[in-house]
């Protein structure tokens, strides 16, 4: 059923890369190896050097794609993820006030990242949180990466002489990953942003061929697909790496934005295995038949950790002494997939050989390109998000923004049910 799909992915593809597709303006992330250019690649580096020197902490402040990119890898590949911290991703009184004091005696650089400048979450924080940046010259430690000629931040930024980057006009935040969005916190938090491009270009070149027996992201897109017409409605993604956790974040917003449109499309949800499975595992084995799985497996470069030998073998685990932490952690991955598959699960699995910068850039391509291919697909443009828009108008309408007062007549409010 996958190999039926090949000329019908032969020609969404070169759609795509021709310009002719749906949303075709938004393909900037198509050449990855061309999104940034070597001078300003170097600089964005200088900054991020001269930030590491002088702060201690980086907040990104950004929603969606403004920061979801960088954080899952920054929490894949740091070697101390809480260099970088992160706001206005919610309007959570508590959460700010937490992070003040978490941030209390630090020196802090602050990443405010908007098109605009004035989505209500970042626009927001960058307001409370702004008072906390943490360097002698204190204009010197914040950077502002926003749009290349207009909008109230770059206005903001000219006015008070922050760095800027570009975000580009031609990439939409879910796939900013490899753009200034993403590249200067990933930078400022240690990770080598060279093998990160090095690897999405070498992912790039492999998914030119479009069969997609051969072409493994295409596989994925055509089997999504074919998982789609068959009736599912959820793709459970699921990796036993907790620091993977906002990799299937982003993922989350990469094929909910790009493919939810007209009605449509699987619906992506994640899970933290071995952790979900004494929560949601008993769902997943036996609940309604409408959830496919996908698996992301780590299969080398884990710590040598091993299972140490116990006089008292009252925990039952002697058996397992001096295997190592990951082959436990492996046959749980199978004994999982075994089962799911027995309960009416089908489910396939998605193999790297081991989590480092140049993977994890292979990595975020293959998911870009798996997802725009899978919308074109569905039928959808998958480089757009009308839907966002809507809790925004009538947000703006309660909080009684100019230009939204709300019409007289409007619908009733929400009912709540009070404790």
């Amino acid at each position: 059923m996958v190999a039926a799909r090949h000329d019908k992915i032969e020609l969404v593809d070169k759609e795509l890369r021709s310009g002719n597709c749906p949303g075709c303006d938004f393909t900037g992330w198509v050449k990855p190896g061309e999104i940034l250019a070597p001078e300003e690649l170097a600089r964005l580096r200088k900054c991020a050097e001269r930030l590491r020197d002088e702060t201690d902490v980086m907040l990104v402040i950004g929603i969606g794609g403004s920061y979801l990119g960088a954080r899952a890898v920054i929490e894949a590949l740091a070697d101390d993820p809480e260099k970088v911290v992160y706001a206005g991703q919610n309007i959570s009184a508590h959460y700010m006030t937490r992070l003040r004091k978490q941030l209390e005696g630090k020196r802090v650089a602050i990443n405010v990242v908007s098109k605009s400048g004035t989505t209500t979450e970042p626009a927001l924080a960058f307001r409370v949180m702004k008072d906390i940046v943490g360097c002698d010259v204190a204009k010197s430690c914040i950077v502002a990466t926003t749009d290349a000629n207009k909008g109230a931040l770059l206005q903001l930024a000219r006015k008070e002489g922050y760095e800027t980057f570009v975000v580009p006009d031609d990439i939409g935040g879910r796939y900013s990953v490899l753009s200034a969005v993403g590249l200067l916190p990933i930078a400022y938090a240690g990770i080598d942003i060279d093998a990160l491009i090095a690897g999405a270009k070498k992912c790039a070149e492999l998914c030119a061929n479009t069969d997609p027996l051969t072409n493994p992201a295409y596989f994925y897109a055509a089997a999504r697909n074919v998982l789609y017409s068959q009736g599912f409605s959820i793709e459970m993604f699921a990796s036993f790496e907790p620091r993977l956790h906002y990799l299937a974040e982003w993922w989350k917003q990469l094929y909910g934005e790009s493919e939810g449109k007209e009605n449509m499309a699987l619906f992506p949800a994640s899970v933290d295995f071995t952790t979900d499975l004494h929560s949601m595992g008993q769902y997943i084995q036996e609940g309604r038949r409408m959830l496919a799985e996908t698996f992301l497996i780590v299969d080398e470069g884990e710590p040598s950790l091993t299972v140490p030998k116990w006089e008292d073998d009252s925990d039952g685990l002697n058996y397992l002494a001096g295997r190592e932490v990951s082959y436990v952690n492996n046959k749980a991955y199978e004994a999982t997939a075994t089962a799911h598959r027995a309960g009416g699960v089908p489910n396939m699995t998605i193999h790297i050989q081991k989590l480092d910068a140049q993977t994890l850039g292979a990595l975020i391509y293959f998911f870009e390109i798996a997802c725009g291919i899978s919308g074109l697909l569905l039928g959808v443009n998958p480089f757009n998000q009308p839907g966002v828009e809507a809790y925004k108008k009538v947000m703006f309408e309660l909080l009684g923004k100019p230009g939204y007062e709300k019409p007289a007549g409007a619908g009733k409010e929400p009912e709540y049910i009070a404790f």
